[in-house]
């Protein structure tokens, strides 16, 4: 009895022996701790974002680089210069200038009351030699810098309207008018010289019957004088800004003041990227004036129906309407504000501030070519986020566009992506709380995550890519997918 109790203990001591060992394949259930009590339930890893970095559509966005009256007087181009190194690095490759000769107004004035085509702040008159922006050599300046950082500089062409010459008798009005341009007349360049032969009513335009300013010195461009000084003569306006000064493109101002062959006649001259100004939000209107010209425009049908959509009406179902980048997304020019709507006293012609961002969001995520308004963008409150937008857009803002959704206070589009590049969907809401809506994507079985940062909702799409999103109230979203 002894003996087998004995043998009992050594076969157990010899089992407790090899048990203690550990073998090179042994297993250990990851749910234990070191006390070799079960771990809790695992915590969900965050979904990563993909790098937005790793995707570049060719898609950039132009900057207006200035609003009305800006200041320190005498200084914006140097102000623009210190900045314009920042602004390629978030994703501008076009830099929108004000007028840049000297106007009537001199150091106050803005450009837009045109006096000499050639005096860049380098000529005495008006009561300044500087322009209200600084010195020729300044500009010269600017443009050196933007083009060492890959970015275009656009000049902005006034071509209707001048002001600002001396006083002279005009047979064609029976009175005295301010037509006189030359070296002591407004003029002091001695360049493109002009008296009354040179305006209008020499011949009557369909576009300006009357025009809207300075009725007396409206150029008349069909007079060949006119021609070759502002496009055809090796230096002309057109090839000076282009040759001599380095302007890489033109926004035409106040072009319901003029036929639309100008326009297409100095781009064939010159080329370069071309916007108008063609202050008018029926969208038919627009794309009969890009087929004519061959130049781009302002999309005023997407400004408007974005202001109706927010801000009028409060109905998104306006984001259904016509709109220029609809049919000629290569020639809209996009944008939610510039000089002359941020000071308009008229509601309509504005978005509101507290609207921005969500009309940004639109801009930089559907075709076109889209506008940052420097006011915006240096606004502290908004500058990340368009920073943010503006990488959006160059980048996963690519594919197909499709409506998914819109009512009264939702409206959901899709970007499909192309290749490898899995675009987005956007989402806005003006509804005060937080609305979900189940929408159709080209995702299949893949975490989503909302790219604005404004949810932390990380919904997954089911296996035929139906997925549920969500858009923060009076907000947006803009959904793609997780690594």
């Amino acid at each position: 009895m002894k003996l087998n109790k004995i043998m009992i203990l050594w076969i157990l001591a010899l089992f407790i022996g090899l048990s203690s060992c550990s073998g090179d394949d042994s297993e250990i259930d990851p749910t234990d701790d070191v006390t070799g009590q079960p771990d809790p339930d695992p915590v969900p890893q965050e979904p990563e974002p993909i790098d937005l970095s790793q995707y570049d559509n060719n898609s950039r966005v132009m900057m207006q680089a200035f609003y009305w009256d800006v200041e320190p007087r005498f200084e914006w181009w140097t102000n623009l210069t210190d900045k314009v190194g920042g602004w390629a690095d978030a994703g501008i490759n076009r830099l929108w200038l004000p007028v840049a000769t000297k106007g009537q107004s001199g150091g106050y004035s803005m450009g837009y009351d045109v006096s000499d085509y050639y005096d860049f702040g380098n000529y005495n008159q008006h009561g300044t030699t500087e322009t209200r922006f600084g010195s020729r050599e300044e500009l010269e300046e600017l443009i050196s810098t933007a083009h060492q950082n890959d970015v275009e500089v656009i000049a902005d062409i006034v071509i209707n309207h001048n002001s600002g010459g001396g006083l002279e008798y005009n047979p064609y009005r029976g009175y005295d008018t301010y037509t006189l341009f030359d070296e002591e007349h407004g003029n002091a360049s001695g360049m493109f010289n002009r008296n009354y032969e040179y305006f209008y009513p020499n011949s009557v335009s369909e576009y300006d019957p009357g025009s809207l300013f300075y009725a007396e010195t409206n150029l008349d461009h069909h007079r060949d004088y006119v021609q070759d000084w502002l496009w055809k003569k090796d230096n002309s306006v057109a090839k000076y800004y282009k040759n001599v000064m380095g302007f890489d493109g033109w926004r035409f101002d106040y072009v319901l003041g003029f036929e639309p062959w100008v326009v297409k006649a100095w781009l064939d001259e010159v080329g370069g990227f071309s916007v108008a100004e063609l202050w008018d939000g029926r969208a038919s209107v627009l794309r009969d004036y890009v087929n004519e010209t061959g130049s781009g425009a302002f999309d005023f049908a997407t400004f408007y129906k974005l202001e109706e959509g927010l801000d009028r009406f409060e109905d998104l179902n306006t984001l259904d309407q016509d709109m220029l980048w609809k049919t000629h997304p290569e020639k809209a020019v996009t944008f939610t504000a510039n000089h002359d709507t941020e000071k308009d006293s008229n509601e309509d012609n504005f978005i509101k501030s507290s609207n921005k961002m969500k009309a940004y969001a639109y801009i930089l995520t559907h075709p076109g070519y889209p506008t940052i308004f420097y006011s915006d963008y240096e606004n502290p409150d908004f500058q990340d986020e368009i920073k943010n937008l503006i990488e959006i857009h160059n980048s996963i803002a690519t594919g197909d566009t499709e409506i998914l959704y819109v009512d009264e206070d939702e409206y959901v589009m899709k970007r499909a992506g192309t290749g490898t590049n899995p675009g987005l969907i956007l989402y806005i809401s003006i509804s005060n709380s937080t609305k979900r809506r189940s929408v159709a994507s080209n995702w299949n079985n893949v975490t989503l995550m909302d790219y604005s940062g404004n949810s932390t909702y990380n919904p997954t799409s089911n296996e035929n890519g139906t997925v549920t999103i969500e858009a923060p109230a009076n907000g947006y979203s803009i959904w793609s997918i997780t690594e």
